[in-house]
């Protein structure tokens, strides 16, 4: 994978779509069972997998990466913006989100506390994130696999800006505006990821 080329655009290997099962399972148990939501995904990769497999349960999705496959820009329902996600996120309207979705993204980002603020912004009151990062103890499994195995992508490991522990989420997390207890971090994958979630506070009209 290239600096420029999204997630899944020449395939996954065993291990990623693994990944992507478990992290399909972890989305779908936090979500409303509603059909009427609209949802962002950061980084949705080629194919939008994670943002597809959520089809039944969609108002209006939208997702962003720097290259979608040509037969997802004609779905109904779906919005997709091709370019990074600095480009993307001023174009897009405050509180229209129901939930903002960064599935194995906010690692390759220079400035990850950027793309949770403007989460934080695009979130409705009472709106979710969720996040799925790799841990420190997945680094080593990681780039083991990529390095030594060559079972998952080398390009992608050397992208890498960052792996997170929950001390290092919850503060970044806390300063883009979500309170305390509006947050959950949980360790998954046999704790080589973090999953977070974090939900808009509604506050009272003065």
């Amino acid at each position: 994978m290239r600096p420029d080329e999204s997630y899944g655009q020449k395939g996954l290997s065993p291990i990623d779509r693994l990944g992507t099962w478990l992290s399909q399972r972890a989305i779908r148990r936090h979500l409303p069972k509603r059909g009427d939501l609209e949802v962002l995904e950061l980084g949705c990769g080629y194919r939008a997998a994670q943002l597809m497999a959520l089809g039944p349960r969609l108002k209006r999705g939208i997702g962003v990466d720097f290259q979608i496959a040509p037969e997802l820009k004609t779905l109904e329902r779906f919005t997709f913006h091709e370019g990074t996600i600095e480009e993307a996120l001023p174009r897009l309207a405050s509180e229209t989100m129901d939930a903002v979705m960064l599935i194995s993204v906010l690692e390759h980002l220079a400035e990850p506390q950027f793309a949770i603020e403007s989460a934080w912004r695009l979130l409705k009151p009472s709106g979710l994130l969720l996040i799925n990062v790799p841990t420190w103890i997945g680094k080593g499994f990681l780039e083991f696999s990529a390095f030594r195995l060559g079972l998952s992508p080398k390009v992608e490991m050397d992208d890498h800006k960052m792996y997170y522990g929950k001390r290092d989420l919850w503060p970044i997390l806390v300063r883009s505006g979500f309170e305390p207890s509006q947050i959950r971090l949980s360790y998954h994958k046999f704790g080589l990821n973090l999953f977070a979630t974090a939900r808009k506070k509604v506050h009272p009209a003065a």
